[in-house]
């Protein structure tokens, strides 16, 4: 069963607990259900939302197919916007992101997300856990997918690209949990490696793409939803070429 579906569920039915603070962007990785007839109310629950959960996949597969080819045009004014070479920037900023996350200073991924975030996440989350004694594993093992699913080309016609946005769905299977420094006690979340989807954000800043935010898997159609309200990028390229 997807991790997809399973957050789908989850969103609509609050089949969990809320949720702690853990993992870049504050919120720990959901436990899937493991046992017998935990998997078989999700099954009987897949079936009732089996029309939303369609509905959910096939506007995120319409975004992505417009994502990629905003990406193209844009492409034909940076090469920054090229797909091949963005997500390789994009996994750098997830691994990069996610290390500087579990050794509690987000100051060493600076350069790879924006002033604002870093500054946000070190002193609402880290900063907090810190004075707790509370410490954050966060190890990546892969990321299985990545998904664009909103993108806004920015209108600097001085600075190309310049305030431009992106949004992406990124898979990857990894450990995220919190647990007491001294004890080693855990306090929320799985030893056990997962899927875990998010939400990542970028803002094409000063020649180059940062992470903005990061958010729940389950809030895909939020940022999917968002792309109704822009210009067709063939409108805004022409601005570019007159």
């Amino acid at each position: 069963m997807s991790n997809k579906l399973i957050n789908t569920l989850l969103f609509f039915l609050l089949f969990y607990h809320s949720l702690a603070l853990a993992g870049p962007g504050g919120k720990i990785a959901k436990a899937v259900v493991t046992t017998f007839w935990g998997r078989v109310i999700l099954a009987v629950l897949v079936i009732f939302f089996l029309p939303l959960i369609c509905f959910t996949l096939l506007k995120e597969y319409l975004a992505q197919k417009r994502a990629h080819k905003d990406l193209k045009i844009a492409a034909e004014l940076h090469p920054d916007f090229e797909w091949i070479k963005l997500r390789k920037r994009i996994q750098d900023c997830f691994f990069r992101v996610h290390s500087a996350w579990e050794k509690s200073d987000v100051a060493a991924a600076s350069d790879w997300m924006t002033s604002w975030y870093w500054q946000n996440q070190q002193l609402v989350y880290l900063d907090r856990w810190e004075r707790d004694g509370l410490k954050n594993i966060c190890e990546v093992d892969k990321i299985n997918t990545i998904k664009p699913i909103f993108f806004s080309l920015g209108r600097d016609k001085e600075n190309l690209g310049e305030g431009s946005e992106l949004a992406v769905l990124i898979a990857a299977k990894m450990r995220d949990y919190l647990e007491k420094k001294i004890s080693g006690e855990l306090v929320e979340g799985s030893r056990e490696k997962q899927d875990v989807e998010r939400v990542w954000s970028f803002t094409y800043e000063s020649g180059k793409w940062v992470v903005s935010n990061i958010d729940e898997g389950s809030n895909s159609l939020e940022y999917v939803d968002m792309m109704k309200d822009f210009q067709n990028i063939e409108e805004t390229f022409k601005n570019f070429v007159k």
